[in-house]
């Protein structure tokens, strides 16, 4: 094994900031969907947070939300920037822009495939993506930068789906777990990918302030 393929690459996930569906908690899927003035701060937020660290990478998903947010990220770290299309948000197909509760009281096979889509990993919304199927294409990206052999740390800005699943393979647990998993807008995770990848930071929020995430203002998930 060569020495490049022995380094541990260090990757900070970071989801994009908010956006206007986020707040309504629709599926946004492939909506290209901008920030919100909110999401604009905590892109910039994100952006310090990370300004310590030697960034030597920024890969983004090509929408405009998570564009936006890798900008303010380059622009602190004068990292390079690349677009990359495997870290796009996974596609709901008919259900993109609506919420849970409407894909329910819509009954009949929407309702059915709902209810086995939020258990079973390899199903997929009418015309969408199947978790499965975004595992598949984001830890493609990773063994390509892995075996590149880029100097760490590397940023990549993606969404919910692509960083849950990615997060699954680093802990190497079944991707029906990641329905467990909360990512609040505009937070880093950080996971170690050596030959034993460790995920050292989960959904971190402390740049946007300890009682501003989601979960601190809604019961459950």
């Amino acid at each position: 094994m060569s020495v490049m393929q022995k380094q541990t690459l260090r990757l900070f996930l970071v989801r994009h900031g908010e956006s206007a569906d986020n707040v309504e908690m629709r599926y946004l899927g492939r909506r290209d969907e901008p920030l919100t003035e909110k999401g604009m701060r905590q892109a910039e937020q994100a952006a310090a947070a990370l300004a310590p660290f030697s960034i030597r990478a920024i890969y983004t998903s090509p929408l405009m939300r998570t564009a936006d947010t890798a900008a303010r990220i380059r622009e602190t770290s004068g990292a390079e920037l690349f677009t990359d299309t495997r870290l796009i948000e996974g596609s709901f197909g008919q259900w993109e822009g609506m919420s849970r509760n409407e894909v329910i009281q819509a009954g009949g096979r929407d309702a059915e495939l709902l209810a086995r889509w939020e258990n079973d990993a390899s199903a997929a919304p009418p015309g969408g993506e199947s978790l499965e199927e975004i595992q598949v294409r984001v830890m493609s990206l990773v063994e390509e930068l892995k075996e590149n052999g880029l100097q760490s740390p590397i940023v990549l800005v993606s969404h919910v789906g692509p960083i849950k699943a990615l997060l699954a393979s680093a802990l190497d647990v079944p991707l029906e777990a990641t329905r467990r998993m909360f990512l609040d807008p505009c937070s880093i995770s950080v996971v170690d990918w050596g030959k034993r990848p460790f995920l050292r930071l989960f959904n971190s929020h402390a740049h946007l302030g300890w009682e501003t995430p989601r979960w601190a203002n809604l019961p459950g998930n």
